[in-house]
């Protein structure tokens, strides 16, 4: 069945324990049609592996992570440090596996800011029309006309570093692309019987929009998520490499990339590990997104 006409279908029920059945029955479907695609588990592994390691890290057995020993700096990877240690001497194991905190935490907290916006924006543009989708969308064109990556230094440059400066930097412009799919999808939909005939016994436009065009432009927006989380990780690595990340002495693996540059064919391993860390995660965030669409819409095979 196509998750599409699902969802249509749960919209059509009559009563809250129908539509919460064919809401179950929904997602039980979708999630056997992801387990059976092996690219989507594959992706689901790798980043399940961040993610675990990450919220293990306090109770791992490892270094400090930002304990200095300059006695100790640019080990190669050994039995004592498995990863190496960097120029201070600090554990790269420790400092890779705590790194990753933050960078979920806000590749976490964009897609929370973004994807809720972003579908409001859409949704209302494409289900009322007229002077409010225009509007709507020419403030979506303002924000899609700066380049993200600069709009993410400059708003992190003029704002103290930390975690929330990096947050705002990067949601700012991460919310139109989801704005014009919703707006393109329910615009399709503005005059399909199932929405006339919600207007005709009296809906009001508030819960049209939250009952009726919300649902159906959600699958899309999580494939969107999935896709768009690999570029928010180079985006905060690409701030953390530029030093208007998270403030040191905190790990980063952007911050940690740019520490070992210049050292990187006497001690390559201090940048280069952190490299694979950046290029592990978005290459799984890579494989989930396109296996989300490949079960979301299997017409695009």
């Amino acid at each position: 069945m196509n998750p599409s006409s699902t969802l249509r279908q749960w919209l059509a029920s009559d009563t809250p324990a129908t539509r919460t059945q064919a809401r179950l029955g929904a997602i039980y479907r979708l999630a056997r049609r992801f387990l059976t695609h092996p690219i989507g588990v594959l992706g689901l592994a790798m980043v399940a592996s961040i993610v675990l390691a990450a919220g293990l890290a306090p109770w791992l057995p490892l270094a400090d992570p930002i304990a200095q020993s300059l006695d100790q700096r640019l080990l190669p990877p050994s039995a004592a440090h498995w990863l190496g240690t960097d120029t201070l001497g600090r554990d790269i194991l420790a400092r890779v596996v705590h790194g990753a905190r933050p960078t979920l935490a806000i590749v976490a907290l964009v897609l929370v800011i973004s994807v809720p916006v972003g579908l409001l924006v859409g949704a209302a543009a494409g289900l009322w029309g007229g002077w409010i989708d225009a509007v709507l969308m020419r403030v979506a064109d303002v924000f899609l006309a700066f380049p993200r990556l600069i709009l993410a230094i400059a708003v992190a440059a003029a704002l103290s570093a930390g975690l929330w400066t990096a947050v705002i930097a990067i949601a700012a412009t991460g919310w139109p692309p989801y704005a014009r799919v919703a707006r393109a999808e329910i615009a399709a939909l503005r005059r399909s019987e199932f929405v006339q005939a919600a207007r005709a016994i009296g809906v009001s436009p508030l819960r049209l929009l939250f009952r009726h065009a919300l649902p159906l432009s959600l699958p899309s927006a999580f494939v969107r998520a999935a896709l768009d989380a690999p570029g928010i990780v180079l985006i905060v690595a690409g701030l953390g490499f530029l030093g208007v990340g998270l403030p040191p002495p905190q790990p980063e693996w952007g911050a940690m990339v740019a520490e070992g540059r210049a050292i990187v064919f006497e001690a390559w391993w201090v940048s280069t590990l952190p490299g694979i860390m950046i290029l592990w995660l978005s290459l799984g965030f890579n494989f989930v997104g396109d296996a989300m669409r490949d079960v979301v819409d299997p017409g695009v095979k």
